[in-house]
């Protein structure tokens, strides 16, 4: 699987954009990225704050992961249109019969794939060697283009998951 991923994220927005990941807790299969992709262009192209249009980005990732992003050099996102953007993934959660807002999901890149755990698996995961301190994590807390493009797949010991671990585990 190639996790080049930058290609995929508009360079004309400016790096402090504000971003928001929504993971899945499973792939979505073809069909619902097929039915998902024309649901994140109606949403951006619609994208409103205050009546303004929002300059803004929607897009499926790797095929578990919804990426959305808003150029707030151009128009600031209020908490409505937050919200609309919420109301859009519980949408394709409900359409798709995916959870998108379970934060204790956890996704590595593992044997050649996104590998999904719960994080109270996280140092069992270790002890078995499922994982280890340099596996791939996505940091889904990643919250601008900038720290999206640097620090979103990174490895667990350069996480705030390092500090979860056993001492054992650490590097």
């Amino acid at each position: 699987m190639n996790l080049e991923y930058a290609q995929f994220i508009p360079a004309d927005f400016n790096p402090s954009s504000r971003v928001w990941i929504y993971q899945g807790s499973r792939l979505f299969t073809i069909s619902e990225a097929l039915q998902i992709e024309p649901l994140l262009e109606n949403f951006t192209e619609n994208w409103k704050s205050h009546g303004v249009p929002v300059k803004g980005f929607a897009s499926l990732i790797f095929g578990q992961f919804i990426i959305i992003m808003a150029d707030e050099s151009a128009t600031g996102v209020s908490g409505c249109s937050t919200d609309s953007s919420v109301r859009l993934i519980k949408q394709i959660e409900e359409m798709c019969k995916i959870d998108m807002f379970n934060r204790q999901l956890l996704a590595f890149y593992v044997r050649e794939k996104i590998q999904v755990l719960p994080l109270t698996q996280l140092n069992y995961s270790f002890e078995n060697g499922f994982i280890t301190p340099d596996t791939l994590y996505f940091n889904n807390l990643v919250a601008t283009k900038d720290e999206l493009l640097n620090n979103w797949i990174i490895p667990i010991n350069k996480s705030w998951l390092k500090t979860r671990l056993k001492p054992e585990h650490t590097i």
